[in-house]
């Protein structure tokens, strides 16, 4: 009898433990798909899920001024890309990046139809998209009929969507809908560098600004290169990849082309933009970071010269150069729609940093890093110097002064005098 009662407490204990066990599974069951229902009918924008890596210690996370309030929000939870780019576009998980997903509807009517025309990339067509009263955006829509438009599509976002600076274009969002594939960016209003060097309708840059914009795109570049992890080459650093916000500061733009350079630099086609490639490249078919910064080289020598590099820019620069020793002498390529009005050292200076970027040899190229650091240092002594001259520079209210100084020095002078003619 007491066998067969200590038989049914443990029966029933053991009831007891499965009983309690089944009703946490279907609690927590209950939860998950109550979780997802929520997510799954929260809106149209969803977040692309794609592999982040997280940036190192040094990585600037600045972003400018001009695109606060346009920034995308960052999130927790990653999964793979080629899910979404398999037609899986509607995967409810939110990814570290933050790009937001757009219907195809949402930016149909934000460009009134595809009509709102601002440029023509490599891959496609770019609108100009009013998404809400306070927000516009830049939307790149990538030729259907291009394998290398889709393979651009995604190095863009899987690359943007962890880098963040103030000197690089940020990627909102994206759309993957209806047979396209669309990026959607800051707008940056003031266009593209190119457009400022040779549309004659648009005033051209003055030589400060040049100088600044060179600052802006070696800081972007450096960030790529030493600030990101992995590092990143830019592969396609040109003018018309500049681009530039309200405040005329720059930042650079399009990654279709771009490489961690962790990945095999070893290419079988070469690609970017003849008369900015790194010849080293050409001939062995192999870019590193020193790639990059020839093309920086070329490019810096475009805001000195304001003259195309698929129109002989190179080589007029080393005809200059036999004469100029590449340190001095550079004025006979200075734009002449400058009209004179550069700082003849600046301009040796900067031409001559340019020469060092562009050599044949890429161990002789300086890093990025040197580059900003040299640039700093010309941007630095501009501003010392301009603040001695204005201070150099009497004040009007300093010269009213000692004019009243004056005259009233020169009326006691006459009372002294008609005293001395009395006393005689």
């Amino acid at each position: 009898m007491e066998g067969e009662s200590s038989g049914l407490i443990i029966g029933l204990s053991i009831g007891v433990v499965i009983g309690v066990a089944l009703a946490i599974a279907a609690f927590f069951c209950f939860k998950y798909h109550r979780k997802n229902s929520q997510i799954g009918n929260s809106s149209s924008r969803r977040t692309a899920t794609i592999p982040i890596r997280t940036n190192g210690v040094n990585s600037c996370t600045i972003l400018s001024d001009s695109s606060l309030g346009t920034e995308s929000p960052k999130s927790t939870i990653q999964t793979g890309l080629p899910l979404w780019l398999r037609g899986l576009k509607k995967v409810n998980l939110v990814s570290a990046s933050g790009i937001l997903q757009y219907s195809y509807k949402e930016l149909q009517r934000a460009t009134y139809n595809f009509t709102t025309l601002i440029g023509q990339g490599a891959y496609g067509p770019v609108y100009k998209a009013q998404m809400s009263p306070e927000e516009t955006v830049a939307v790149k829509v990538l030729a259907t009929d291009s394998k290398q438009g889709e393979k651009e599509f995604q190095t863009e976002v899987s690359l943007l969507g962890r880098l963040h600076h103030r000197n690089l274009v940020n990627l909102v969002g994206y759309c993957a809908e209806k047979n396209q594939h669309m990026l959607i960016y800051v707008y940056m209003s003031r266009g593209s560098l190119a457009s400022h060097l040779y549309n004659e309708k648009l005033e051209p840059l003055s030589w400060g600004l040049r100088v600044q914009i060179a600052l802006d795109v070696a800081r972007g570049l450096e960030y790529l290169h030493d600030g990101a992890v992995p590092s990143v080459i830019h592969r396609d650093i040109k003018s018309s990849n500049i681009l530039l916000d309200q405040s005329m500061r720059a930042r650079v733009a399009d990654f279709g082309l771009s490489r961690e350079e962790m990945v095999s630099k070893k290419v079988s086609n070469i690609q970017g933009t003849f008369g900015y490639l790194d010849p080293e490249y050409i001939s062995t078919r192999s870019f590193t970071k020193k790639s990059d910064v020839y093309s920086y080289g070329v490019l810096l020598f475009e805001l000195v010269a304001a003259r195309n590099p698929l129109q002989g820019l190179m080589e007029y620069v080393e005809l200059a150069a036999m004469n100029t020793d590449g340190k001095v002498g550079w004025e006979e390529i200075v734009d002449p729609r400058l009209d004179g009005k550069v700082d003849i050292e600046e301009l040796n200076e900067v031409a001559a940093l340019a020469h060092r970027c562009v050599n044949g040899a890429a161990k002789k190229r300086p890093t990025m890093r040197d580059v900003v650091q040299e640039l700093s240092k010309i941007h630095k002594s501009r501003h010392i110097r301009q603040h001695q001259k204005d201070s150099s520079t009497p004040r009007a209210d300093s010269v009213i002064v000692n004019m009243d100084q004056l005259a009233e020095h020169r009326r006691v002078e006459s009372m002294d005098s008609m005293a001395d003619s009395v006393d005689v």
